[in-house]
């Protein structure tokens, strides 16, 4: 069915009574954003669910490249005789497809202006003003540091990239930055992504590359495990080779606190990410979380607010390694956690802090054990002692 692929542009010109846009990719993914006017249904749901939007209507379907969009349009014209259709290139052709258009209309620079204008202003206290916090109250940047600010593409590191240049214009105090991206092996689209999103923004990026993809591909056992592994390892490599002293990392505040849900539910421990860390095989290097307080909504909203697109994740096998799609992943877990937290809140709305807050107040005198330097401590050698 060579006629099962439509571009974005042709759907345009369609009446929009006439069809209806599904995104089938997981929640996990549409968290990342979704194509405006499009509605969630994901795959598993998909033959459930179909018959109720489509009501004679075309369907047109997309996933993040276009590959399993594409078989499941073909399953549905087949098995339910429904005109559907895949759209091309997916999500992430999609988004190629609207920096270009942004590109044409830019001329004088100013969705750069208005971007750090929304940093600057509407969401200077959601956004500058918990950065600037935790860099203070965690003592992150300190003067002379050189900072390799790690970009991946998302709206994470993207927005971390762009408070980062804000503080610089505060500067009290001297420090480098280098806004770091490692190509692991990239798409040509995703790697396209990155480099258009860094350009509009006006961030001045310095890429280099890596084959960390081709080295996990035969990989069956968590290859996105090691791949992090991997790209955290190139990336202290890179950043001290450039004179770095610090790598910094886009985990918000969200992060923190699904990772000690995570840590308790699925690894039968009390831990958290911290916001910072010494290298433990690069001497001299240290791993920093600048967006430690920001919350995740926020930085969906400033996203939102400015009409900015970014990839999920740029791995080139997002949409044709099943592992990044198996119920037991690591993504999918997280999700778990994620759906659990907000279920939570719904009868207490201060859970989310009470969880950060629990690393906090760590009492040892109500602890059964503990480790410390590695080495395993019982409440049971104290315990006669008091």
């Amino acid at each position: 069915m060579d006629d099962i692929n439509v571009k974005y542009s042709e759907i345009k010109t369609w009446d929009k009574e006439s069809y209806v846009l599904v995104d089938m990719r997981d929640d996990s993914s549409i968290g990342y954003g979704m194509i405006p006017g499009a509605i969630h249904i994901p795959e598993e749901k998909i033959d459930e669910k179909i018959d109720d939007v489509s009501a004679g209507k075309k369907v047109v379907i997309y996933c993040t490249r276009g590959v399993f969009s594409a078989e499941c349009a073909g399953k549905l014209r087949e098995q339910k005789n429904i005109e559907a259709y895949s759209l091309e290139g997916g999500y992430t052709g999609w988004i190629l497809e609207n920096i270009r258009l942004e590109e044409e209309k830019e001329e004088d620079g100013s969705r750069k202006d208005d971007i750090e204008k929304s940093i600057r202003k509407k969401f200077h206290k959601q956004l500058f003003s918990k950065f600037a916090k935790a860099i203070n109250t965690y003592e992150l940047v300190k003067e002379h540091d050189k900072i390799a600010v790690c970009i991946s593409g998302g709206k994470d590191s993207m927005l971390m990239a762009k408070l980062f240049q804000e503080l610089k214009r505060h500067n009290k105090f001297e420090f480098e930055l280098v806004f770091l991206v490692m190509d692991p092996g990239y798409s040509e689209a995703n790697r396209k992504v990155i480099e258009n999103n860094a350009k509009l923004m006006d961030i001045p990026i310095t890429v280099f590359e890596s084959t960390i993809f081709d080295a996990v591909y035969e990989v069956e056992k968590s290859p996105c495990y090691l791949c992090a592994r991997m790209r955290r390892g190139y990336l202290y490599n890179k950043a001290k080779e450039l004179g770095c002293n610090k790598i910094a990392l886009g985990h918000h505040y969200d992060d923190v606190i699904e990772t000690i849900l995570m840590g308790m539910l699925y690894g039968g421990q009390v831990q958290t990410m911290m916001p910072k860390l010494h290298s433990q095989n690069f001497e001299g290097m240290e791993l920093i979380r600048p967006m430690y307080l920001i919350r995740e909504e926020d930085i969906k909203h400033w996203r939102d607010y400015n009409n900015l697109h970014f990839i999920q994740c740029a791995c080139r096998f997002t949409d044709t390694c099943t592992t990044c799609r198996t119920d037991g992943s690591t993504v999918s877990k997280r999700m778990e956690i994620k759906n659990l937290i907000a279920e939570l809140k719904k009868t207490n709305p201060f859970i989310e802090s009470n969880i950060f807050k629990s690393v906090e107040n760590v009492n040892l005198k109500t602890i059964v054990a503990y480790k410390k330097d590695g080495v395993k401590h019982s409440f049971l050698e104290s315990y006669d002692k008091q």
